[in-house]
């Protein structure tokens, strides 16, 4: 199953997209990681993306997709994956359709209060990398500032910042919305009941509708081979 998930930054893409890659059995593929890795490497891209990732704009394109088509000539991405974070604009689309087909894309919506709270409140230990969220009460740490594993600091994404999140949330409006007509009759809109319930809880929603996609691509493929 190949999956693309998409939403506003802070609605919990991520999370989700790991809970998919758990029970799919196919790789979660972020595009955001794949920058921050170019970014610890320190290469010319890497610091080119570094400016452009803390000032909350969008990477250019070339760059994403050649790293997204590096990413998915990998073996573990044969079978299937779900992209978390590409496409994010009209153009990532169509340059992910020379790459790749697609069976289904999620659009995971919610209120922008509720976003800039979740995107303000997220961080990670700098030891071990166990995300929090202040905003979220079931990923708040106990005692604040302080990991609850390994007792390690607990800090912030430097592109966190109330100005980056503001423009984060205009060019998502602006650049990643129009994806909804774009995909069509392959696009499922998710809208969370709980939005700061745990992620197993909402996972339930997004399962209910991958579980109807993989029964008919599992059905397909045994008609294809008999």
């Amino acid at each position: 199953m190949r999956v693309i998930i998409f939403g506003p930054q802070g609605i919990g893409k991520g999370t989700h997209a790991d809970l998919i890659s758990n029970k799919y059995g196919i790789p979660h593929i972020s595009i955001g990681e794949i920058l921050r890795e170019e970014v610890g490497k320190g290469t010319g891209i890497g610091r080119q993306i570094d400016d452009v990732m803390n000032s909350g704009a969008l990477v250019p394109d070339e760059i994403a997709a050649d790293l997204i088509k590096k990413r998915l000539a990998r073996n573990d991405a044969k079978k299937g994956f779900v992209l978390d974070g590409f496409p994010r604009s009209i153009s990532q689309a169509k340059d992910l359709e020379k790459i790749a087909d697609v069976d289904v894309v999620l659009f995971i919506s919610g209120a922008r209060k509720v976003l800039v709270d979740r995107l303000s409140g997220r961080a990670a230990c700098e030891k071990c990398g166990k995300s929090y969220n202040s905003a979220i009460p079931s990923l708040k740490p106990k005692k604040e500032g302080v990991c609850g594993v390994d007792g390690g600091r607990l800090v912030r994404r430097a592109d966190d910042t109330p100005e980056a999140i503001k423009v984060r949330l205009e060019v998502f409006e602006k650049e990643t919305i129009p994806l909804v007509k774009f995909y069509g009759n392959k696009l499922v809109k998710i809208v969370f009941k709980e939005p700061n319930a745990p992620a197993e809880r909402n996972f339930e929603q997004i399962s209910k509708v991958l579980d109807r996609i993989n029964d008919k691509l599992e059905s397909a493929g045994s008609e294809k081979g008999a």
